[in-house]
């Protein structure tokens, strides 16, 4: 069955002449259907598994991840977006009070613990001070009592300090004092509940000592430095030496013999004059100390310990000393 074909072709004037065509079939496209989608699928399986295999065998692909993840990063970043703004917009519109809640809490409990450590630590110091203490108790042999100090004098060429034991406790003028490492000085004033030490280096104070070594007695003057002793009345030809041990020698009575003093720095023989320019540093830590040992001493037949040790190894010496202060 035909039907009319109308067209439209141009004309003089302007007029056209229409032709329709009517019933006219229309052409269909040879390859009208693709494959099936089962079809897309099954290839689209093969060739991913295709490519999983080539990629692990051979590493192929490596550029193209890394391509595909820099083209698709701005997408992540697009992502991630809306989750960081709410972080952030939560941090920011924090309330101020509470921040300032916050802050004042860890500041008083940052007080609280620097307190604390502080405390701690000066608990740490002092028991460390009190062991050596209670070492040295135990070593000289005598009976002892720990006293703290109360006052430094901090007059030039003034070595004395304030303990806080007096004659209450037993304390007595000329009663020997004594730190965990030597001897400190002397008491020279007391009251019901304090003492007044003399330290071994005020200038007004001298100890009679004895080189541990050679067993050689002399007397060690005080110079108003808290690190300074001087020896003034040694002969040029006295055996003594930098590095030797002095120990009292309990000449006077004062102090036990055999308590550590302090240790000869420098020796200087002078041609022409009489006695030699000696100078010994003290054992005590003077400038440090913050508790002392008050000493009884004790009769020779009571007494033990390295104390007594001390002496039995200065007896021979101190004929030797004898024969040398004769030979001077």
């Amino acid at each position: 069955m035909t039907q009319g074909i109308v067209m439209a072709m141009p004309g003089p004037a302007g007029a056209g002449v229409h032709i329709s065509c009517r019933g006219c079939l229309a052409i269909k496209p040879i390859f009208q259907q693709g494959p099936s989608p089962t079809a897309r699928l099954v290839l689209a399986f093969v060739a991913s598994a295709v490519l999983m295999a080539v990629d692990h065998r051979y590493d192929h692909l490596r550029v193209v991840r890394s391509t595909f993840a820099t083209l698709l990063y701005p997408l992540q970043w697009l992502a991630d977006s809306p989750i960081a703004l709410a972080e952030w917009a939560s941090e920011t519109l924090a309330s101020r009070r509470e921040l300032l809640w916050e802050n004042a809490h860890l500041a008083s409990e940052n007080l609280k613990l620097n307190a604390q450590q502080q405390k701690l630590l000066a608990l740490e110091a002092e028991n460390m001070r009190l062991r050596g203490l209670l070492g040295t108790s135990f070593k000289v042999g005598e009976r002892v009592l720990i006293a703290e100090l109360m006052a430094v004098d901090l007059a030039p060429y003034r070595q004395q300090v304030l303990v806080d034991k007096g004659s209450r406790s037993g304390v007595y003028v000329g009663q020997a004092v004594l730190d965990a490492d030597a001897v400190i000085g002397q008491v020279v004033e007391v009251t019901p509940f304090t003492a007044t030490v003399l330290m071994i280096t005020d200038a007004a104070h001298a100890l009679p000592v004895r080189n541990h070594r050679t067993g050689l007695r002399t007397i060690a003057v005080g110079t108003g430095k808290i690190r300074r002793l001087a020896l003034p009345y040694l002969p040029n030809n006295t055996d003594f030496q930098v590095g030797d041990l002095l120990v009292t020698s309990g000449m006077g009575r004062h102090f036990p013999a055999g308590y550590p003093v302090a240790r000869v720095v420098s020796v200087e023989r002078r041609p022409g004059a009489p006695f030699s320019a000696v100078i010994a540093e003290p054992i005590a830590r003077l400038d440090r100390i913050m508790e002392v040992l008050l000493v009884w001493s004790l009769d020779p037949s009571e007494r033990d310990g390295p104390a007594a040790l001390l002496e039995g190894e200065g007896g021979p010496a101190d004929g030797q000393g004898e024969e040398g202060e004769g030979d001077g």
